[in-house]
């Protein structure tokens, strides 16, 4: 067991996090970056990204989070391999415990902890997952211009995904268990007004069929939640779209959480509702969900926390003359 000390201590290691880290250390505050159980976060199950500024090219998740680590290395950051488990954030410097007992300590501390999509849970989906199933229309829609889609979920999410997804393809259906949808009044609206949606109500998919080969996702086998019966749907894109987990379990009872559990921050900000925690990327983003967006706010919580840092020595400078 360890105790490692910083004056910035990030959690996370995706591109908010990673984008915290580069800002942080060019700073001088020489960051320390906890990776958690995911390290690199969402792009590293990312196969293309096409729509990450800079790249002529589609490049591989994997390796843009890869250059990342590398260049918050480069200027100064250090990555550790840990879970945390506990956290004290009471007092300065917070105190963030990992399963094996180490302790980091943090001046200031970012949190840039993501959030997970929600999945069905099926054996077909896992096996099907960057082969035609994805869980952002955003990010992967753009591949499947001119082929039929579909989107599985009833919220907000799902009918936004379904709209979003009408600018690549003239075929949408979305599929919801239900025979209503959870989704606001206007964007039901839309969704309904469109002529390229078509909505299946009372179904469930059972299985993601394989193609076979390169084919990739060929159907969905779905079952009616009312008669059982089974229907097959013949489609080349599956957008699981039920919502976000975002990881602040950590965070309960120590932050002010929004009542879906992202971190609650100052507008137009990064600033949580402790003094010295600055949150940034999908842990605090409900809306966007985007690796730039994510990289974005980064920046703006190393940006914050250095101000914070400056504000209290001059503070502490100020005291000491009088």
């Amino acid at each position: 067991m360890a105790t490692h000390s910083t004056r910035m201590l990030i959690l996370g290691s995706g591109p908010a996090g990673l984008s915290a880290a580069i800002y942080g250390a060019r700073a001088g505050m020489k960051p320390i970056v906890v990776q958690g159980i995911q390290p690199g976060g969402q792009l590293t199950t990312t196969t293309e990204v096409e729509n990450y500024p800079g790249f002529a090219d589609v490049i591989q998740g994997p390796w843009l989070m890869e250059q990342m680590q590398k260049q918050a290395e480069h200027v100064g950051t250090t990555l550790m391999w840990d879970t945390i488990v506990s956290v004290d954030l009471s007092r300065r410097p917070f105190r963030l415990i990992g399963d094996g007992g180490d302790v980091y300590e943090g001046e200031v501390l970012v949190i840039a902890t993501g959030a997970q999509a929600k999945w069905l849970g099926l054996d077909s989906e896992e096996a099907m997952k960057g082969k035609g199933v994805s869980a952002c229309a955003t990010c992967d829609g753009f591949f499947y211009r001119g082929k039929k889609v579909a989107v599985i979920g009833g919220g907000n999410t799902a009918v936004e995904e379904a709209l979003y997804l009408t600018n690549h393809s003239d075929d949408v259906t979305l599929i919801h268990r239900r025979d209503s949808l959870r989704a606001e009044r206007i964007l039901q609206e839309r969704l309904f007004a469109h002529p390229n949606i078509t909505v299946l109500w009372n179904k469930e998919v059972r299985t993601f069929v394989d193609g076979g080969g390169t084919a990739g996702l060929v159907a969905l086998d779905l079952e009616d939640t009312v008669t059982g019966e089974h229907s097959r749907l013949d489609v080349a894109g599956g957008f699981v779209a039920i919502g976000h987990h975002p990881a602040t379990e950590l965070f309960r009872g120590h932050l002010a959480l929004d009542e879906d559990g992202y971190i609650v921050v100052e507008t137009g900000s990064t600033r949580t509702s402790v003094a010295g925690v600055f949150a940034c990327g999908d842990v605090a983003d409900k809306v966007y969900r985007q690796a730039v967006t994510a990289a974005g706010t980064g920046c703006m919580a190393a940006l914050d926390a250095e101000r914070f840092l400056q504000a209290e020595e001059f503070a502490e400078l100020q005291q000491a003359a009088e």
